[in-house]
Order: structure tokens, then sequence, then C-alpha cells
């Protein structure tokens, strides 16, 4: 079982851009989870562990966070910081084996990759949490950011786990259509 310390929900609504009322509103939702590293100050072969905490976490987290957000997600994204006792690849298996299923299935599937970031960092360290279209890789007017960080975490031996999901895109997107290939 993963040793949670502590859960954080968030939910934002854009209204508009540059003093200008947007087309319709954005909502973008993000849960995150503060969870022990187990593997904190040693290299470790197997991260099997980690896997299973990001299915846990994504189980446990997705439904509520998907309800939060009020309309079907359109979007997704997941990171990771890992505190300065750990390495990177520990929060890269907290997000990438296991963590995608429960996702996919809280916000009804998903065909596209979910597009992802994961970096060590020091208690209130932010990260840029990348959104794209859950079923259309290449829709440019969906490629977003949401930031997230928790004040107190990770502490040296922590990982954050951040889930994000959002109603649309971009308030204003205007980069085109997917490119010609």
């Amino acid at each position: 079982m993963t040793d949670i310390r502590k859960i954080v929900f968030s939910r934002e609504t854009l209204y508009s851009e540059l003093r200008a009322a947007g087309p319709r509103p954005v909502t973008r939702a993000t849960a995150i989870a503060v969870i022990t590293n187990p593997f904190a100050g040693r290299i470790a072969e197997d991260l099997s562990q980690l896997f299973r905490s990001g299915g846990e976490l994504g189980d446990r987290l997705m439904a509520e966070l998907a309800s939060m957000l009020g309309a079907p997600a359109v979007s997704y994204g997941k990171g990771a910081i890992v505190g300065v006792d750990g390495e990177m690849e520990h929060g890269g298996a907290c997000i990438h084996p296991m963590l995608g299923k429960p996702m996919r299935g809280a916000i009804g599937g998903g065909k596209a990759v979910i597009p992802s970031n994961v970096k060590i960092g020091t208690a209130g360290a932010q990260l840029d949490v990348p959104l794209g279209h859950k079923d259309d890789v290449w829709s440019f007017d969906h490629f977003d950011t949401v930031t997230i960080f928790v004040a107190d975490a990770p502490r040296p031996d922590e990982i954050l786990v951040a889930m994000a999901i959002a109603d649309g895109g971009r308030l204003y997107p205007r980069c085109g259509q997917r490119p010609v290939r």
C-alpha cells in the first residue's frame, strides 16, 4: 500500500485572456498526492512498487478529479516531482506503467498518449504538467500546461504525483490544424 502524506485537489476556470472574454470558459482540475519514496537514497533495479503506487493513486483520485471538473474531460496530463534524495526514474515509475489506465477509465477513454513531465525538486518546486487532447495527439489547440506546486512538498524522501484534466484546450487557440504530412 502506498504511504500517502497528503492529497491536494485544485480547480481553476479561465474566463478571459488579455482582458477579452473567451468564447467559453475552460476549466482545469488537478489531483496531487505526496507519497513516501521507498527508494530514496538508493538505486533499486526493481521499481514495481512505484508502478503499483501510480495505479493505486489513479484508482483513488481520478473519480473525484473527474467529478470536480464538472464537464467531460477532453484533455489530460500527468507529472511528478521527486525529492532530492530520489532520482527521476522514481517519478517515471509512478506515472508511466500503471497510472494511465485509471486516468482513462475515469474520463471515459483516451486514445492518445498522456503527456507527462518529471523532475527533481525541493519543497515548493513548481511543475508544468503538459496537457493534450485525450483522443487526438495532433490537436494543437489542446496543447496546454497547468502549473502545480505544494508548499511543503516534496520533502527529500518524497514524490509528488500529479494528474490533470481539462474540459477544453487553450482559451484562444490560433496555432492551426494538424500539420500536412
